[in-house]
């Protein structure tokens, strides 16, 4: 994974990965606090990376290993040599002390017999304060969340001790002097409801001046684009959603009619989602744009297919293969643009250099530049999720695109589990219609994450006036989440979803039966295929 393009001026803090489960969350928190940061993985992180990527300050992330394994993974020593500060987090604070002299045990599962922490906690603070705990323990102990078999056992020479919990003496120390700090809880999850005002306390601390907004993104993205494309003209693929809406005005604003984009109609969209979008390209923004409708051949590959994996590879097929066809259609054209995020970039690159478990394929314009000859630009491939949005009303985007939902890259066809039909699609777009009119009548839009009905495949009894029905049962989804990775239901009220039911029974014809899906994530997935 590449650093930043060379032109970038703000100042840098660099996360180093060992490995944990929520290592975005750090970056995350930071990012709120307008302060550029990228994660690197440990064995990415060298001398020569260093002195290029030049941090104002650091932070070792967590990480699932045991510092007391030979071979356990490890920064370059000469981090420490810095001289900036550097906040270790959990297996951050244990590979700090081992190296700098301290000693750690390890838990039962390694044969050191200590206490091992899990889940939420009590820090008790020393006499002593500092700057890091600024606004700490105001109100007597703060909860924090541990995740550690592991512990410390002595203190690298310097350290004192400023925070302990019953099963971690040393949960906050630091060597002020150095300006190292080492906490063995998590501060960037939820259940550490202090946790962003350390983060807060650290980056003053470094000296960070918060020069990351997204008025200067803006400028400095278009800087980036116009020199990487130069004259040439550069094919966006357009879905609608935020990530690819937000990446065209942008490309839009930086290289004008050299741009056109390809929205492909698969026949799969919302309730005049497509007639929404291409309205607001052509009407509001000028954009050259292609309307690709290709419902009926989406459709009629779809004929008889219930496996949802199978769905998934012929629409990617088929999209690759209608996107392909018209972008042959304009000469000139050497640059794809694409909306990757940074989780993306992030997850492309395997802390272990292993294998990851595919839960189901993603659909999107993978393969396309090789196969097309063309150089990829993604002018988002650094923002967070909540950082494109704000990108989004900077530029000036409708706040009712900045807002929307997530929607899936294969659309309906993965909320309409078994074989799909035009009859079928046409329920669900008019029942998750009336769902989504719910939503926003009782101001819960932007409560929620994702919200949609997938259409089941399976028809009921019911009775409606004095006559026997034979019709669908649809269930309702709707979660809250941050970035996707895992999710709750949203807790909606009984007298909401039996409103809910009675109008979608009664405006859409077709379906006589409504449930809830009250599934996390996991073990669920958001989508029902």
């Amino acid at each position: 994974m590449s650093t930043s393009l060379p032109e970038r001026h703000h100042e840098r803090l660099l996360i180093i990965d060992f490995g944990s489960q929520v290592t975005q969350l750090i970056a995350r928190r930071l990012r709120e606090l307008s302060v550029y940061c990228e994660i690197h993985p440990f064995n990415t992180v060298d001398d020569a990376f260093l002195a290029e990527f030049a941090p104002k300050a650091v932070i070792f992330s967590g990480g699932p290993d045991s510092v007391t394994r030979e071979g356990s993974p490890r920064p370059p020593s000469s981090v420490y040599d810095l001289g900036v500060p550097i906040l270790g987090i959990c297996y951050g604070q244990q590979a700090m002390m081992e190296d700098l002299g301290g000693k750690v045990h390890g838990g039962k599962n390694t044969g050191g017999g200590g206490t091992a922490e899990f889940g939420r906690a009590k820090v008790t603070p020393s006499d002593a304060r500092i700057g890091l705990l600024e606004g700490w323990f105001l109100d007597g102990p703060e909860q924090v969340w541990m995740s550690h078999g592991d512990h410390v056992a002595k203190l690298a020479p310097g350290f004192e001790v400023y925070g302990t919990s019953p099963n971690a003496p040393y949960a906050i120390t630091a060597d002020l002097s150095r300006n190292f700090y080492a906490v063995q809880f998590h501060p960037e999850v939820h259940h550490t409801p202090n946790g962003a005002t350390l983060y807060e306390n650290f980056v003053k601390l470094a000296g960070f001046a918060g020069d990351w907004t997204m008025g200067a993104y803006r400028e400095e993205a278009v800087a980036r684009i116009r020199e990487q494309v130069g004259d040439a003209k550069v094919i966006c693929a357009l879905s609608g959603g935020v990530d690819s809406s937000v990446a065209a005005v942008l490309l839009h604003e930086a290289i004008g009619e050299q741009l056109t984009c390809v929205f492909v109609d698969h026949g799969l969209m919302r309730k005049d989602e497509a007639q929404e979008v291409v309205g607001m390209f052509r009407e509001h923004y000028n954009l050259p744009l292609i309307h690709a409708d290709e419902g009926e051949l989406f459709l009629g590959e779809l004929d008889g297919v219930s496996d949802p994996e199978t769905k998934r590879k012929i629409i990617g097929k088929l999209f690759i293969d209608v996107f392909q066809k018209h972008a042959d259609e304009i000469e000139g054209v050497e640059f794809l643009a694409q909306g990757t995020l940074y989780p993306d970039v992030i997850e492309s690159v395997s802390f272990s250099g292993g294998p990851s478990v595919t839960i189901k394929s993603h659909h999107n314009v993978g393969g396309l530049p090789e196969k097309m000859g063309l150089k990829l630009v993604e002018p988002l491939r650094e923002l967070f999720k909540d950082e494109v949005r704000a990108l989004g009303r900077e530029l000036g985007l409708p706040a009712s695109f900045i807002g929307r939902h997530p929607f899936p890259g294969p659309g309906l066809a993965i909320r309409c589990p078994g074989e799909i039909t035009p009859a079928k699609l046409d329920i669900l777009r008019e029942a998750d219609a009336v769902y989504i009119d719910q939503i926003r009548k009782h101001g819960l839009y932007d409560e929620i994450w994702q919200a949609f009905v997938a259409i089941l495949p399976v028809r009921t009894v019911g009775v409606m006036g004095d006559g026997r029905t034979y019709d669908y049962a649809c269930a309702l989804r709707a979660v809250t989440s941050v970035d996707g990775m895992t999710a709750d239901y949203y807790p909606f009220t009984h007298e909401f979803l039996g409103e809910t039911a009675t109008r979608i029974i009664n405006e859409v014809p077709g379906i006589n039966r409504v449930t809830y899906d009250i599934t996390s994530k996991p073990p669920g997935t958001i989508e029902w295929e």
